[in-house]
């Protein structure tokens, strides 16, 4: 079934407006009493009919509201920037792998750098993909891109590094005796932060700095991976035992 995103409460009716009307009307050719599943800003859902195509919006109303889905604990991916569009690839699969922030980092090994106004193109371009993204997998609450900052503001910003209610594993590919198993099934925190590097992995000195703030390096395995992929296989492996510890 269809799913938009509504920016306000859902009501008896409502209208889509902007780019999702147009994508609706025009891309998916919606058509008057199809049903689509609509989720407004504090991720309730609901199926609504499509009673009426204007020229710049499309008007719902209310079926049925669907269940409240019962909140996880949290999983931010903190990304040190890759090259090319391997940050896209990424920041894509996040959304589908339920992370409800992604933050990019630029640490000693990042190659790419970006001016002011590049990076508020690669801002919006990021999350846009991620709101795509959360579109097509069905998940209730949109993903926020967070603002580049340095490995360094990363560590003092609470909302990421939060001894009291927070889990930092970082991956880090000297790490060879804990898993990330061992820490995932350690923890009750509500809110759990992966940090993953890039190309180049990290300096012995970031990885000091990053433990010191109460990180726990994690091994993901003998392999050597593609950054990419490392995120990839810390967010999944993250889901599979955090949904394992809340069942």
């Amino acid at each position: 079934m269809r799913q938009v995103f509504y920016p306000g409460v859902l009501t008896e009716d409502i209208a889509i407006t902007g780019g999702d009307a147009h994508h609706l009307a025009r891309v998916m050719r919606a058509q008057i009493g199809d049903v689509i599943t609509v989720v407004d800003a504090a991720g309730q859902a609901a199926e609504m009919a499509v009673t009426e195509l204007a020229r710049d919006a499309v008007h719902l109303r209310m079926q049925r509201v669907l269940p409240v889905e019962t909140e996880g604990r949290e999983v931010i991916l903190v990304q040190a920037l890759l090259k090319g569009e391997k940050m896209d690839f990424v920041v894509q699969k996040a959304a589908e792998l339920g992370a409800v922030c992604v933050c990019p980092i630029v640490t000693e090994h990042v190659v790419v750098r970006y001016d002011a106004k590049k990076t508020a193109v690669k801002a919006a371009r990021w999350q846009k993909i991620a709101d795509e993204a959360a579109k097509q997998c069905g998940r209730r609450m949109l993903m926020r891109v967070a603002p580049i900052v340095s490995l360094t503001e990363l560590l003092r910003d609470p909302a990421y590094i939060d001894a009291a209610d927070t889990a930092t594993v970082f991956c880090y590919e000297q790490e060879e005796r804990q898993s990330m198993r061992t820490v995932l099934r350690g923890t009750e925190a509500r809110r759990v932060t992966l940090i993953v590097g890039a190309e180049g992995g990290f300096s012995p000195a970031e990885a000091t700095a990053v433990t010191a703030a109460g990180g726990q390096s994690v091994s993901l395995g003998h392999r050597i991976l593609r950054a990419e992929t490392a995120s990839l296989t810390a967010l999944a492996v993250t889901q599979y035992e955090l949904g394992n510890l809340d069942t």
